[in-house]
């Protein structure tokens, strides 16, 4: 049967309706993880990624990044010498992958060695600590600092203390908009410290700098430069810090984290089992669990390489997965809490991707959507 025009125009459109529902159900239904793999490693040939941030829901529009990009900052230069890395690198899981060499570059750094102390306040700012070498070695390692930058990649404050900020680590960030508790641990004098900011539209005021746990075992390492206290994530409804201390194969909890006066110890052990391989990044699944990525510098076992290890609040193992097949990749991850979004319209974490890890063997970033239940 012959159709006139008009009635082809409306049959392709149904079709195409009809089409693009069913693409939306198997997508919906899919039984492969939504992921996306890209490099790191910008034009200037930086490489160890360390630091992973997701740049967080009601970020201002307007800047170099949105709402549900990834950032990373690199740890090294072109020649792998440690402690020498000047690049923050932004990816957007809506956008292209890039590969090796063509990592987009939000901020290039006058202070050498990016951490992963590496996080985005929503009104607009991202903080990033560094821990410098001249030469890749710990003989030339300096106390670093912590540098905010604003929503265009251009540092509008550095941050430094010779005792509250040596050698800034790893970060995580208690924000509630107008002010937010900024947690640091540092590698040089094994300490964890609480910074009270208050956030203004030129950027975040330093009121105040707390130690509040101290006691941690900082050594050189050979491998990894040096080891420390490294990973934290605060757990805000029981104001509770909870620190992986790296040398010491150890996850503790600091209680009262967002009210001490001062420093008394380590805090208790939560975690402290053969499941551990010198803990770096720490952050909460949304599921309430604790993610710890395994460096391999502390109880390495070649069986069990480059692994992100899940476990309770309390203590209780639940499941780990390598992100490489060899030593010494898992290193930066970051996650985003709360119900993901799914129809694209709120951008909280891209679509709903709300996983994001970094292989620091072959400087690659993965972010991935895992299913919440």
């Amino acid at each position: 049967m012959l159709m006139n025009r008009p009635h082809q125009a409306a049959l392709a459109a149904s079709l195409s309706i009809l089409l693009g529902l069913g693409a939306t159900a198997h997508a919906d239904d899919a039984f492969i993880p939504k992921a996306i793999n890209s490099t790191t490693m910008p034009a200037n040939g930086d490489v160890n990624p360390y630091g992973v941030a997701f740049v967080p829901r009601g970020f201002p529009s307007g800047g170099a990044i949105a709402a549900g990009d990834v950032l990373v900052s690199n740890f090294n230069n072109s020649a792998n010498s440690q402690g020498t890395g000047t690049t923050i690198i932004q990816f957007s899981p809506q956008g292209p992958i890039a590969p090796p060499g063509e990592a987009v570059t939000f901020f290039l750094s006058s202070q050498a060695g990016l951490s992963t102390a590496l996080g985005v306040l929503r009104s607009g700012f991202v903080i990033v600590g560094n821990v410098p070498t001249t030469d890749g070695t710990i003989a030339t390692i300096g106390a670093g600092s912590l540098q905010v930058i604003d929503k265009t990649g251009h540092l509008v404050a550095t941050w430094t203390d010779p005792v509250l900020l040596d050698g800034p680590w790893d970060l995580t960030i208690d924000d509630h908009g107008a002010w937010a508790r900024v947690f640091v641990s540092n590698v040089l004098n094994g300490t964890v410290v609480r910074l009270d900011v208050a956030v203004q539209s030129k950027g975040p005021v330093l009121l105040h700098k707390t130690a509040i746990a101290n006691g941690y075992t900082h050594v050189p390492n050979m491998a990894a430069l040096i080891l420390g206290p490294t990973g934290l994530a605060y757990d805000q409804a029981s104001d509770t810090l909870y620190v992986a201390s790296t040398n010491d194969n150890a996850i503790y909890a600091v209680a009262h984290a967002g009210e001490k006066t001062s420093a008394d110890g380590r805090g208790r052990v939560v975690f402290a089992d053969e499941h551990l391989r010198g803990p770096l990044a720490l952050r909460f699944a949304p599921n309430g669990d604790l993610l710890a990525a395994n460096g391999d510098a502390v109880n390495a076992d070649p069986l069990h390489p480059s692994e992100i290890v899940e476990f309770t609040k309390s203590g209780r193992f639940v499941r780990e997965s390598d992100v490489d097949s060899s030593q010494g990749g898992a290193f930066g991850l970051d996650t985003v809490l709360g119900e993901p979004d799914r129809d694209g319209d709120d951008d909280r974490a891209g679509s709903g991707f709300n996983y994001a890890f970094i292989d620091d063997v072959t400087n690659n970033l993965t972010v991935q959507q895992v299913p919440q239940r």
